[in-house]
């Protein structure tokens, strides 16, 4: 990994220089919070903000995609060749850059991959941006506070200046062209670890840190409160609206008003929506709103972790914001604390 130093006053131009080959996707303010947008001007950009409303996911997995089309007069098929627009991800924050990193296990580096994913991470480029945590973070819990690979480029801010951490060479050549990058001083390291310092300090304590979570959620898989917790459970699916790893899709042909033609489409899907556990003949594995909760849940702490050694949950918060009936992830470690108390008396 290699390390540089810019001004704070450089970053401008590292967008406009960035702007030239790529579209720039960045946080914006809007009336409703932060989201990733593409920019027309760097003054567009705002990276001192708190954790958007949506990940950048939508870049990667589209909520509607086109697959193939289709023409029943003639019984043919045609794949789709969508365009691949050569992206910039720029001021993404560490959860979100992790939560990438897990879809990536999904779609790009297993046994399957996805092309359509694929082409799409391989024509964008990220640039990820240090953040202070929100009274909703828990990204710490789960080791997705820092971002150890999956980004181009990430910028440590240091106040007048930001640290550099380069990995691709790609990224490092628009650095070196648009800014004036030098090497890190120890004064530069100095101040590196005094925000790190204050960020671990800055997560909110009351936020139980539970160890062994997947074996809990085996060992309290059948408890009484999956009733009370699924139970208020409105089937709004907001919270994998806004999660940056959920990765559910359903598969839909739609015909164009001729009926002849159409369109095979991938659209995302919730496993908290009443019929995505349907089958034909119109029985339903998960019909009522405990086992869809306790299934998400279980997936996000304790099925994808034994697949692939780490969380799907990535701490970023936003379905704690989003949900108005208070289900969330940090519900869940609560209750776990409070059963650790029962035992102890």
């Amino acid at each position: 990994m290699l390390y540089r130093v810019i001004d704070a006053t450089e970053l401008p131009a590292l967008v406009s220089a960035f702007m030239e080959s790529y579209e720039v996707v960045a946080p914006v303010k809007s009336d409703q919070g932060y989201s990733f947008e593409a920019i027309a001007s760097p003054d567009d950009v705002e990276l001192a903000y708190e954790t958007t409303i949506a990940s950048p996911k939508k870049y990667f997995l589209p909520p509607v995609e086109t697959l193939m089309t289709f023409d029943v007069a003639d019984n043919s098929v045609t794949d789709f060749a969508a365009e691949i627009t050569p992206r910039v991800i720029f001021g993404a924050h560490a959860c979100d850059i992790n939560a990438i990193n897990r879809l990536d296990l999904v779609f790009k580096d297993g046994r399957y991959p996805d092309p359509y994913y694929v082409a799409r991470r391989n024509a964008t480029l990220i640039v990820g941006i240090s953040c202070m945590p929100t009274a909703t973070c828990f990204c710490h819990l789960w080791d997705a506070d820092e971002a150890r690979f999956g980004y181009d480029l990430f910028l440590q801010d240091l106040g007048d200046k930001y640290l550099v951490s380069i990995s691709s060479v790609e990224a490092a050549n628009i650095l070196e062209a648009a800014c004036n990058p030098r090497v890190a001083t120890d004064e530069d390291r100095f101040e590196f670890r005094q925000a790190t310092r204050r960020r671990q300090e800055s997560f909110n304590g009351s936020i139980p840190d539970i160890t062994d979570v997947a074996m809990l959620m085996d060992a309290f898989h059948k408890d009484p409160y999956w009733d009370e917790l699924g139970g208020r459970c409105l089937s709004c699916t907001a919270c994998s609206a806004v999660c940056p790893t959920c990765f559910c899709f359903d598969i839909q042909d739609t015909f164009d008003p001729d009926g002849k033609t159409g369109r095979r489409e991938r659209v995302w899907d919730a496993c908290t929506a009443p019929q995505f556990a349907e089958v034909a003949g119109g029985h339903n594995f998960r019909g009522d709103g405990r086992t869809r909760v306790r299934h998400r849940m279980y997936h996000k702490l304790n099925g994808f972790l034994a697949n692939h050694d780490r969380m799907l949950c990535v701490g970023c918060g936003r379905c704690v914001k989003a949900c108005k009936a208070n289900i969330n992830p940090i519900e869940v470690l609560e209750f776990f604390e409070r059963k650790g108390a029962e035992d102890v008396q």
